[in-house]
């Protein structure tokens, strides 16, 4: 426990010899270290988490994940760290307020990053349903465009094999009577089209001939439509058609399973909308509590710090703040004042130097014009 405790003053930021001597703060300061601490590291994991998605289907996913949730969960301690440390107590709550307002909308704006990928986790489920009616709803819009540009191409082709069709069905329904016509003239079926006489006699051989001209004219037909739907096939493979088809069962889930980040993201914000476009109160309620609750979260080393009340540990850390102040002022008072003697030393020096050296001049002069002389 005093390992423990030891740790959460470190996140706290405090000074552990001036803390110590007052022991009822420091239960204070292992809940802001605590706070603290448990705040890096949900950061840590939702950073964590977003990068795993960005990587994800590379082998090295693991890795960048682990090594961006350390660093980013790093910075977050290390700010809030500071920004609670640097909180003066010993101030008034206006001044106290205005110290955490930057850290305060800078902690909604973290809270609201490091959220989001925590949502995509919580609603897996349900934005893998999303996702998987979005891309079959894709692909049925593809398909539905590629036929469409498909029959514009080569309208006239199939209008013709149309046609072929049509005139098969045609013929297959005329053989069908006019076997059932010939059938009767043979057994003497009297009839609007028969002539009531028994056997196969000469209206009998008539009908026989028509009958097999419009067989031969099927034959033809249907040739023209194998060959026709032979074209028309081959045209399909050539513009894709044929290979487009629906994603079955299998293949959705493996499109659902290596959906990247902005996938994800776009079908969480599709989960607060119903089909007709108002919205789902309910996942929209639960989405937002969420976010806030990661918000007031990410806000509670600050809260806390500046709920907890000023104690005796804030009043000497400010005294001992005081006399370092005191302290340094004399030192840097000191260092003045030895520096500008050390210059009037150097000042003077150079003056007395100066003076010698232009009596030593005067000298020279002096004797170079008594050698002249």
């Amino acid at each position: 426990m005093k390992q423990i405790n030891r740790f959460f003053w470190f996140c706290s930021g405090v000074h552990v010899d001036t803390l110590k001597k007052y022991p009822i703060e420091l239960n204070k300061y292992v809940g802001i270290g605590a706070t603290i601490f448990f705040t890096a590291l949900f950061a840590a994991l939702s950073g964590g988490y977003a990068m795993y998605f960005v990587f994800s289907g590379n082998p090295g996913a693991p890795f960048f994940a682990m090594l961006f949730g350390l660093i980013w969960g790093t910075a977050i301690f290390n700010m809030d760290r500071y920004i609670v440390g640097s909180i003066n107590k010993r101030g008034s709550i206006n001044s106290q307020i205005l110290q955490a307002t930057p850290r305060i909308l800078l902690a909604i704006m973290i809270g609201i990053v490091i959220s989001r990928p925590l949502e995509l986790k919580i609603f897996d489920k349900e934005i893998r349903n999303k996702l998987k009616t979005s891309y079959l709803k894709g692909q049925r819009s593809k398909i539905d465009t590629m036929n469409i540009t498909f029959n514009k191409k080569y309208g006239m082709d199939l209008a013709k094999a149309a046609d072929i069709k049509a005139e098969r069905d045609s013929l297959e329904k005329d053989i069908n009577r006019s076997r059932y016509q010939l059938n009767q003239e043979i057994f003497g079926d009297k009839t609007n089209q028969t002539s009531g006489k028994t056997g196969f006699g000469t209206y009998a051989k008539q009908k026989d001939a028509v009958l097999k001209e419009k067989e031969d004219r099927l034959k033809t037909v249907r040739e023209d439509q194998i060959k026709m739907d032979q074209y028309i096939a081959n045209r399909k493979d050539v513009e894709g058609v044929t290979d487009t088809k629906l994603f079955n069962d299998r293949q959705l889930d493996s499109l659902s399973n290596v959906a990247g980040f902005a996938d994800r993201n776009w079908a969480l914000g599709q989960l607060s909308y119903n089909q007709n476009g108002t919205r789902d109160l309910d996942t929209y309620l639960a989405q937002s509590f969420i976010s806030y609750l990661f918000i007031l979260f990410e806000c509670l080393p600050v809260l806390v710090k500046l709920m907890s009340p000023k104690g005796p540990y804030d009043v000497a850390l400010g005294k001992t703040e005081e006399a370092n102040i005191h302290f340094a002022e004399k030192d840097m008072e000191q260092d003045i004042t030895v520096t500008d003697a050390v210059q009037d030393h150097r000042i003077n020096t150079n003056i007395n130097l100066t003076k010698n050296n232009i009596s030593k001049r005067a000298e020279r002069k002096l004797m170079r014009e008594d050698l002249k002389t």
